[in-house]
């Protein structure tokens, strides 16, 4: 007999575990359906759809080859019964059959199943604030809302636009809708990025024009004839004709749960590494499940369309009688932002210590090319290294160059995937070289032999933010600053701060040394971190205690830092 397998739930794992089946066991009975109208779509193209570079909806609808994903596509050429405007009610186990209901009309029937797939998908969290049920208060959750600011948008209808959180389609939203002339807010603190790059982030928004508000309570929605006006913090109002929802998403694992499936207690159905539930012939993945943590070993809800995708082909293959796996994972994301492209995999330094490592975290500036090469740019990794084993934990990296900074932590995410790469195994690295791609000591090498001198005591590195509070409070805490940068860049400083900043490039260095005090504290900079650092072992060779801005120069201007000196 045919197998008959069911899959509840059309976008990403779904049609990928529905088509992988298929192509396997080309007699089963394969059925699909989702409640919504579009199936198999690229949500995290949203974004891009509404800010313009996606030209119409239906780019996120097709095929390389132009072709509508829709009902009669996976009918016609992938044999998989795609129904849609179909919602799955509850699952009877013991029947093997799930009760159904067709959204439009109503009427409810039971389906029959072999294997089922779960793949529900998730939800987004609505804060519990008044006035988010007000028109013009939206989640992006699909296809749907999506094209209704898009519409509004079109037709000039939004003027000022809000971003409740800072999930990464809330930012890439705010940077399309600030592409379309919209005034954007955005309230949230930038809390998934290292705190050295949060204010980069920051700054690279603001420099598009979008406004950043940290550290307030929104505590109300105001309307105006049934339609937000206003957002209110516990400090500010702002004006909103349109307000998107980004403070992230839940599991939909009630049916799951209703069902009497293992499901995490922080919500999330859980599933083995064959991505099988508690019951052996019903399979779950994607944005409704929890994955194994492969750094900490926790669980870990990580709603990602690429995890999606792989674990809908892991499940196609089981569902085939083979035995493939998915052991779990590191977290590896990506986003672009204004100018800027943000990329990281596994811990942050808060994440690693809460998973009781004796974590840090180090961060660098080094150049993505050869520094000779026509138009290289500066690339900031952030690790997050265990000081007792120097196993690395995580990565960040933001650049201009969003391919070069996505191939850096691609190849550490990797390594954190398959084992647990030390500071060593990062140094020694084997990357690609040639100066149109890279430095001969690639900067992902650089940044662990940064870090290692870091843990190992050699070098004595302070965050920007560290370098920024000793330089204001530099008339209380005696420090004497000394910038080895060209006399081009340093001694403009120095003309503007005589006595307490000193231009000493490193080539003058040896000859000019007795010209930094030997009975202060001296904090040092230079463009990236890499002179100073030369500097500082020179300087601690002489007894003088120093400490080096991580990152130099290229650090502080990302942060929009450097005019305060």
């Amino acid at each position: 007999m045919p197998l008959n397998i069911l899959i509840i739930g059309g976008v990403a794992l779904g049609t990928k575990a529905a088509t992988r089946a298929r192509r396997i066991m080309p007699d089963a009975n394969i059925t699909l359906i989702d409640q919504g109208t579009y199936i198999s779509y690229g949500g995290c193209g949203i974004p891009y759809f509404v800010g313009g570079e996606v030209s119409s909806v239906r780019g996120l609808r097709t095929t390389g080859a132009n072709v509508i994903r829709d009902e009669a596509f996976f009918d016609d050429l992938k044999g998989v019964k795609a129904i849609c405007h179909t919602r799955a009610l509850s699952i009877d186990r013991k029947a093997k059959t799930v009760l159904v209901e067709n959204v439009k009309t109503g009427e409810q029937s039971t389906m029959s199943y072999d294997k089922l797939v779960i793949a529900t998908g998730a939800r987004p969290i609505i804060p519990a604030i008044p006035g988010t049920d007000l028109k013009n208060v939206t989640a992006i959750n699909g296809l749907e809302p999506a094209m209704a600011i898009e519409e509004q948008c079109a037709a000039r209808q939004i003027k000022n636009a809000v971003i409740l959180g800072t999930g990464f389609i809330g930012l890439e939203m705010g940077v399309a809708l600030a592409k379309r002339g919209i005034k954007v807010t955005v309230i949230g603190n930038l809390s998934r990025f290292c705190r050295p790059f949060a204010q980069m982030a920051r700054k690279d928004l603001e420099d598009f024009g979008i406004t950043v508000v940290s550290g307030e309570k929104v505590v109300e929605l105001k309307g105006q004839d049934g339609a937000v006006c206003q957002v209110v913090t516990d400090k500010q109002a702002i004006d909103a004709d349109q307000v998107i929802i980004s403070v992230g998403v839940k599991p939909n694992d009630k049916l799951a749960a209703d069902a009497g499936l293992l499901c995490h207690p922080k919500g999330g159905i859980m599933v083995n590494s064959h991505m099988q539930t508690s019951d052996p012939d019903i399979y779950a993945g994607g944005d409704a499940v929890v994955v194994r943590n492969l750094i900490s070993g926790d669980f870990i809800y990580l709603p990602l369309g690429s995890m999606a995708n792989r674990q809908g082909r892991v499940i196609g293959c089981n569902l085939g009688g083979q035995q493939s796996v998915f052991e779990g994972a590191v977290g590896s994301w990506c986003v672009k932002m204004n100018k800027m492209y943000a990329s990281g995999a596994g811990l942050t330094v808060q994440q690693a210590k809460e998973a009781g490592f004796d974590a840090v975290e180090v961060t660098m500036e080094g150049v993505d090319k050869a520094h000779f090469y026509p138009n290289h740019g500066v690339a900031s990794i952030c690790l997050v290294v265990d000081k007792q084993t120097r196993r690395v934990l995580g990565i960040q990296g933001m650049s201009a160059d969003g391919s070069s900074i996505k191939a850096r932590t691609d190849a550490v995410a990797a390594q954190m995937q398959i084992g647990k790469p030390t500071l060593n195994d990062i140094s020694n690295l084997e990357v690609c070289y040639s100066p149109p791609f890279a430095g001969a000591m690639d900067v992902i090498n650089a940044a662990a032999n940064v870090t290692d001198n870091v843990i190992s005591g050699l070098h004595d590195s302070i965050s920007p933010d560290e370098f920024v509070k000793l330089w204001e409070d530099r008339a209380n805490n005696n420090y004497y600053f000394v910038d080895i940068r060209p006399a081009k860049s340093s001694k403009p400083i120095e003309e503007r701060h005589p006595g307490e900043y000193l231009s000493l490039p490193l080539e003058e260095f040896n000859a000019r040394k007795g010209e930094v005090p030997t009975d202060r504290p001296v904090a040092l900079v230079c463009n990236t971190g890499t002179r100073a650092y030369e500097a500082q072992i020179k300087l601690r060779n002489m007894g003088i205690k120093t400490v080096n801005s991580a990152g130099g120069f290229q650090a502080l201007k990302k942060r929009g830092d450097d005019t305060k000196f």
